[in-house]
C-alpha cells in the first residue's frame, strides 16, 4: 500500500479507537429506522466459513445463521473490544483479528462468504479492499455488502458533495462514494443490487471475479 494510504489508514484507526465507546450512539437513528432492517435482510444469506471485513462493534453478529463459522477483522482494537463483549452476550464463537482490509493475512479462497457493511466509505483504498475480498473468497462463494453512498436525489447529492470534507475530517467517512462503481472497478460480478432511502443505502450480492483460480 502506498505511504499515503498507510497514513490515511492510521488516521482512520485512531479516529475509530477514539470514538468506539459512543459509535453506536452516532449511528443510532439510521440504525433504528433503516440499517437494522437491511442487516436483517442481508446477513442471514451468509453460509459456511464467513469473513466479516471491518466488523466494528459487531452489529451484524446476531443475524448470522448459527451454523456459520465467523471470522471478523478490523483495524481498530477499541471497536473489536466492544465486538467481543457483544459476542459473549450472544454466546456466539467468533475469531477476531486486528487487520487492515487492504492487506488481509489469509490465503486465497479461504472463505465461503465475505461480508462488509458500511465500510467502503472509510477505506483509504476501497478498490484494493474489494480486490482482497475477491481474493479470499472461494470462486463459488459470495460477497455480501451493505453500503451507503452518493444519493440518487440531486439535492442530497449536492449536500453530500458540499459536506464530504467535513465528514472525512470528523468521522473518516467519504459519504459520496459510489459503491457500485467501486465494485465494478474491482472486477467483482454483481448478482443483484437494491437501493433504498433516497438512493443512499445499497444491498449488494456479488460473486468473485474468478481471477484467483479454481476452488481447491
Amino acid at each position: 500500500m502506498p505511504d499515503r494510504n498507510c497514513g490515511r489508514e492510521k488516521e482512520i484507526r485512531q479516529k475509530y479507537d477514539t470514538f468506539a465507546s459512543f459509535y453506536n450512539l452516532i449511528e443510532g437513528i439510521p440504525e433504528l429506522f433503516v440499517i437494522r432492517h437491511l442487516r436483517k435482510k442481508l446477513i442471514p444469506q451468509a453460509t459456511g466459513k464467513v469473513l466479516e471485513i471491518a466488523v466494528g462493534t459487531g452489529k451484524n453478529l446476531c443475524y448470522y445463521p448459527e451454523i456459520c463459522q465467523i471470522t471478523g477483522i478490523d483495524n481498530s482494537t477499541a471497536m473489536v473490544k466492544i465486538a467481543r463483549k457483544r459476542m459473549k452476550k450472544l454466546k456466539r464463537h467468533v475469531t477476531f483479528f486486528i487487520m487492515d482490509a487492504s492487506t488481509l493475512a489469509f490465503r486465497d479462497q479461504s472463505f465461503d462468504t465475505v461480508v462488509s457493511s458500511l465500510c467502503l466509505c472509510t477505506f483509504a483504498d476501497p478498490v484494493a479492499a474489494l480486490i482482497e475480498m475477491d481474493r479470499v473468497c472461494r470462486t463459488d462463494g459470495q460477497i455480501l455488502l451493505l453500503e451507503h453512498g452518493r444519493s440518487s436525489q440531486k439535492w442530497l447529492r449536492s449536500l453530500q458533495d458540499c459536506t464530504v470534507d467535513c465528514c472525512v475530517k470528523g468521522l473518516g467517512c467519504h459519504w459520496n462514494r459510489e459503491p457500485l462503481n467501486l465494485i465494478r472497478q474491482a472486477g467483482l460480478r454483481i448478482v443483484y443490487a437494491q437501493c433504498s432511502f433516497l438512493g443512499v443505502f445499497y444491498l449488494i450480492k456479488a460473486r468473485p471475479s474468478g481471477v484467483f483460480g479454481n476452488t481447491a
